[in-house]
């Protein structure tokens, strides 16, 4: 296993153990299954163990997996306050309460603020008095390390990233979200801060595992023959800012695979043929692209507060994806923002299509990814959680 340093000079396992996804047996987590993977990955050296309080289950398996081995002092453990649920201090640390005795530990060793998606949702914890509460329990050694997991866009991550002095941070990124959430950009604006980056989702879901046909069949090709999840997660390692990567391993296969690969890959070591592989693969999965919007922002900022690249990104998605997906995660990550930068907010000035390098008809796709975006369905949901959202911040202001 190779470690990468925290802020303190800590070490942290490159490959990161999510248990977000240990295996189900009925409606509980299959423990003695879990326990075995879990147990040979700490063997091969994996220490950074991820969970969260509203993962059913997790918490407590995690918990008695490490309490029954001994193993607590070996490893980190990384959870998560469900800050958009807080309403008042005293339910934080109830919270937290809870989660320690979850967790059978009297400490915690890297505990995040839980998918924020917008700074007024950091603005919101301040109010709580969130700050001192931070400022308490690292004095008196119930954590460690703090910080956050972002679900917004990059400027937004950018404004939180110097809202406080986080210790970490815990972003999706995979070669295909290179430009999307916080992105590279986010990245790289991290690691110049020395705020080590944890990243989730790095195969997308297993949406890089499973590739097209023609995507296998240049790895097959390629002189190295990368596994699909290899090619992902070497490009993750070559990048300096990476510290940990997650993954939900649910097999001692996948445990040993991952942890071969994290044995050996550093910094440097992707070939500048191994970036145009995956150059041609991004080309197989933009085959199916509505817009051939490349996220170079030079439309931005819209004067209506559209967010265009984003609109794209996602209309983009239900195809190189599926429907389902690129729906769900545009009402997650800009659905239920404050400013939310819909489509439907153009008013058709054409600023924005003057500046696009691509000559893209703007106006005209902004149209055509609402209607695919916000079908009637995904339009009352989206309007109910914001309206929910917004009632929320009056009863707490």
């Amino acid at each position: 296993m190779i470690y990468r340093q925290n802020k303190k000079g800590d070490q942290i396992s490159q490959l990161g153990y999510g248990c977000m996804r240990f295996t189900k047996k009925g409606r509980a987590i299959d423990f003695d299954k879990a326990e075995k993977e879990l147990l040979r990955a700490i063997e091969l050296g994996v220490n950074y163990l991820d969970t969260a309080y509203i993962y059913p289950g997790s918490e407590e398996c995690l918990g008695k997996i490490l309490k029954k081995n001994h193993l607590r002092e070996k490893v980190n453990i990384a959870t998560k306050l469900p800050q958009y649920l807080m309403k008042s201090n005293a339910q934080i640390e109830k919270t937290f309460q809870e989660e320690l005795s979850r967790l059978q530990t009297d400490y915690i060793d890297y505990y995040l603020m839980h998918m924020f998606t917008d700074y007024a949702e950091w603005e919101h914890l301040k109010t709580l008095g969130i700050e001192e509460w931070i400022e308490t329990q690292k004095k008196s050694g119930r954590v460690k390390n703090i910080g956050f997991s972002y679900h917004g866009d990059t400027d937004m991550f950018m404004k939180l990233l110097d809202a406080y002095d986080w210790d970490f941070c815990q972003i999706q990124y995979n070669y295909l979200d290179e430009h999307s959430q916080a992105g590279r950009r986010g990245l790289e604006a991290a690691y110049a801060k020395r705020i080590p980056v944890i990243i989730m989702e790095p195969l997308r879901g297993g949406k890089l595992v499973n590739l097209p046909e023609k995507a296998k069949k240049l790895l097959k090709e390629h002189d190295k023959h990368y596994t699909p999840a290899e090619l992902g997660l070497r490009w993750l390692w070559d990048q300096p800012g990476v510290t940990c990567v997650l993954s939900g391993m649910n097999s001692l296969e996948m445990v040993e695979e991952n942890i071969r690969i994290a044995g050996s890959a550093k910094v440097g070591d992707f070939t500048e043929d191994d970036r145009m592989l995956v150059d041609q693969i991004k080309s197989i999965f933009r085959e199916k692209e509505k817009v051939g919007c490349t996220a170079c922002k030079y439309c931005m900022p819209c004067p209506k507060g559209v967010d265009i690249p984003g609109n794209f990104y996602y209309y983009n998605l239900m195809y190189m994806e599926n429907k389902w997906s690129g729906r769900t995660n545009f009402a997650q990550v800009m659905g239920i923002r404050v400013n939310p930068g819909f489509a439907s907010q153009c008013v058709g000035c054409g600023k924005c299509e003057k500046h696009c390098p691509q000559h893209l008809p703007i106006r005209e796709k902004l149209k055509e990814a609402d209607r695919h975006l916000r079908p009637l369905p995904f339009k009352i949901g989206i309007d109910i959680a914001r309206k929910f959202m917004i009632k929320k911040k009056k009863d707490q202001s």
